[in-house]
């Protein structure tokens, strides 16, 4: 299973699509349990994501759970500024770490702030520098402004980042800040995307793997199923926030449908016997298996409405297509090559990539 843990509700960055620390009386800045609770739900091989806010701003409280669970798998979600904070030890206990970038120069800075696109690969490349081995993966916010082909990329061509995810800000942002939402999907998405997957599967064919998560997830999910919804929120993941509350979503901060229990109060065997949520239209769509409602918190909260749901749909269908329309490319272009089937399905655990865009 996948714990992800809040360090904190505090960061210190106000990125326009997020807008920043959360309210200390929704998720406090602090953690408030005692850290032996975990005890209950944390067992040998589980992964364990620290999330915020920032992370990093509560890099003792990090320790302290590496070192109480040493046989798991650690994970961290950051906006990057704050990675020379970590020390030699912690970091090497670090399986992946995903970097909050958008892409481009321009396009980071507008929704990030001026120069965090500097200070962020100028601190990558510090980890990489000291030694870090696992996986760092860019994890892109998808906008109007952005261009899924040239940003991810500019990501690849970097040199430093081992993968890319993206995830479109449906929702994320009010409607009415997409000068025209199905223009974009159809004439900017959906051409990039198309774009990006030729690029993709040319280089397989030569041998050569991108590190594109949806490409490789989707295909995973293609092939061999999984959890519903794919991050598995809810199901084989769960979110402990800094008060102690266990919820099944770590963006569903204040959701009643999310709440789970409290630390002491809730057990691992509670928890495993708990059911995917599936609600129309995705509960009779056919592409269920492989999409598994994209997202657990826009497919019950849908604050875009009909309309969101349809672009939703739109892209995940779109994207899904492109993976199983070549199918037979993609198989056959891996059998020529030196690369394994097994090297091409991603994520080899729950990193706490989302897969589906």
């Amino acid at each position: 299973m996948q714990f992800i843990l809040y360090t904190t509700g505090r960061c210190n960055l106000s990125c326009k699509y997020c807008g920043g620390s959360f309210d200390p009386s929704i998720v406090p800045w602090r953690v408030e349990y005692r850290i032996g609770l975990l005890d209950d739900l944390i067992k040998s091989g589980d992964v364990v994501a620290f999330y915020g806010g920032e992370p990093l701003l509560n890099i003792a409280f990090m320790k302290d759970v590496v070192e109480r669970f040493p046989d798991a798998r650690f994970v961290v979600q950051t906006n990057g500024l704050l990675l020379d904070r970590l020390s030699p030890r912690l970091l090497d206990s670090l399986s992946t770490i995903l970097i909050s970038i958008d892409g481009r120069e321009a396009v980071t800075d507008m929704y990030r702030g001026k120069g965090v696109y500097r200070k962020v690969l100028n601190s990558v490349s510090a980890v990489r520098a000291k030694g870090f081995e696992g996986e760092l993966v860019a994890r892109m916010t998808l906008t109007c402004h952005s261009d899924v082909f040239s940003d991810v990329m500019h990501l690849l061509d970097i040199g430093i980042f081992d993968s890319v995810h993206w995830q479109l800000s449906f929702v994320w942002v009010p409607i009415e800040s997409w000068p025209d939402l199905w223009q974009w999907i159809r004439e900017s998405y959906m051409t990039g995307l198309r774009r990006l997957f030729g690029e993709w599967l040319a280089r397989l064919e030569r041998g050569e793997l991108l590190g594109i998560v949806p490409f490789r997830g989707i295909l995973k999910r293609v092939l061999r199923g999984g959890p519903i919804p794919p991050c598995g929120s809810g199901i084989e993941s769960f979110t402990i926030l800094t008060d102690g509350r266990v919820v099944s979503c770590p963006i569903a901060v204040s959701e009643r449908w999310a709440f789970v229990g409290r630390l002491g109060n809730v057990s691992r065997s509670d928890i495993e016997k708990r059911k995917p949520i599936v609600e129309e239209p995705c509960k009779s769509c056919e592409r269920l298996r492989t999409c598994g409602t994209r997202c657990l918190y826009t497919h019950l909260e849908r604050l875009w409405g009909i309309e969101g749901v349809e672009a939703v749909c739109e892209c995940s269908k779109f994207i899904i297509d492109l993976i199983e329309n070549n199918l037979e490319r993609i198989m056959s272009a891996t059998s020529r090559s030196r690369l394994r089937l097994e090297d091409l399905l991603y994520p080899e655990y729950n990193n706490t990539v989302e897969i589906m865009p």
